[in-house]
């Protein structure tokens, strides 16, 4: 089999998580909802654990956790759950960034069809966002600002500090969407200014559907003014109703436990990858793209020149499985939206890889990886 070097999509649930999971769907099988016996207990009680394992990655409180299906549903809670709160109060601007995934995009270019105006404030060539440019962007009308934490595509973690810092004193949301970051980098999402944080469970080690929405409240005790998608039970503060599925969130919960645990030792393994990596870039002629100063060592995106990404992709293939882009539109085989709003060159589009890895992964062989792009090349 060749090397998954394709994390970013998503990742192998680990062995531990996999032992919860069927525990909560096979033994404690429990509904949450039921308080007239121990099996309805135990299940609630396994989900307010799972509720303050995710809270303690970010230093938030239990309660501000609400349960999603994953990442996407959790974006777009955040961003339409805003929007009566927005035409009631006659704001209806929002900014966002031309790094966002399409689970951000999208829900705000419905918001746009619907009277919103939005702002997309482009990233520098590094990848990064300029805080000073969120600034100028603000005005008095502006409901929210989203911005991602860690791009999917290049991994550059953006500033999100100074972008909080430039935004002290307006009372604009600050949504981040931080899929690809949360228990990598800890340290930036615990800033208090932050409203609302999107994750997902399946990019660190825990099943497909499941995730949360962090909805924090701010110094005056009130949380961002969220109303649901979808009615019908009164579950998770009735912003997401339905009854809840308790294996998977026992599953994320340990999930989140381990990657604060075990935080230290998985950068160190991944910084291992990533030099392996670099080393075969280096040997290829490859330019990277998106600043490595900035980035988080799990994803590295690189183009190679007088080579397109379906043909690196194919050539390579029986070594290692990687992607030319988000797996929620690679299919499409159009350029990486991601890279253009960073104005690269065309070469750079067409030809971009990423690569996207874990501590589980293998050293790689880069020069037998270098000679078989070589091979293609002549």
């Amino acid at each position: 089999m060749p090397s998954y070097l394709d994390f970013a999509a998503t990742t192998k649930v680990d062995s531990r998580v996999a032992d919860i999971v069927l525990h909560y769907m096979c033994d404690e099988f429990g509904n949450s909802g039921s308080r007239t016996h121990i099996f309805g207990i135990n299940a609630r009680n396994a989900v307010e654990r799972s509720r303050q394992q995710v809270a303690d990655v970010v230093r938030c409180e239990a309660t501000d956790v609400v349960f999603t299906s994953g990442a996407t549903e959790a974006n777009n809670l955040a961003i339409l759950g805003l929007r009566q709160f927005g035409e009631s109060q006659g704001k209806r601007h929002i900014i966002t960034t031309g790094l966002e995934h399409k689970a951000v995009l999208e829900p705000i270019e419905h918001l746009e069809k619907h009277g919103f105006s939005v702002t997309v404030v482009s990233p520098q060539p590094d990848g990064s966002i300029s805080p000073t440019d969120v600034s100028n962007a603000l005005t008095s009308g502006t409901l929210m600002v989203s911005v991602m934490h860690v791009n999917n595509e290049t991994g550059v973690i953006q500033p999100l500090a100074k972008i909080a810092e430039a935004m002290e004193g307006h009372p604009a949301f600050l949504h981040v969407d931080a899929a690809q970051g949360f228990g990598k980098e800890l340290e930036l999402l615990t800033n208090p200014r932050i409203d609302l944080i999107s994750i997902s469970g399946h990019k660190i080690y825990a099943p497909k559907g499941v995730g949360a929405l962090i909805t924090k409240r701010r110094p005056k005790g009130d949380r961002p003014p969220l109303s649901p998608l979808i009615y019908g039970g009164g579950q998770e503060r009735g912003l997401r109703p339905g009854t809840l599925p308790v294996a998977l969130i026992a599953g994320l919960g340990e999930a989140a436990r381990l990657a604060l645990a075990e935080n230290g030792d998985r950068l160190a393994q991944a910084r291992i990858m990533e030099r392996s990596i670099l080393d075969f870039i280096k040997r290829s002629n490859g330019v990277v793209n998106g600043a490595r100063e900035s980035a988080i060592p799990h994803i590295v995106n690189a183009s190679f020149k007088g080579l397109d990404s379906e043909a690196f992709i194919v050539a390579t293939k029986d070594l290692v499985a990687v992607s030319n882009g988000a797996a929620c539109s690679s299919h499409s085989y159009e350029l990486s939206h991601v890279l253009t709003s960073m104005r690269l060159e065309e070469w750079r589009l067409r030809s971009a890889i990423r690569f996207s890895f874990s501590h589980q992964s293998e050293p790689l062989d880069s020069a037998s990886l270098a000679l078989a792009v070589e091979r293609v090349r002549l």
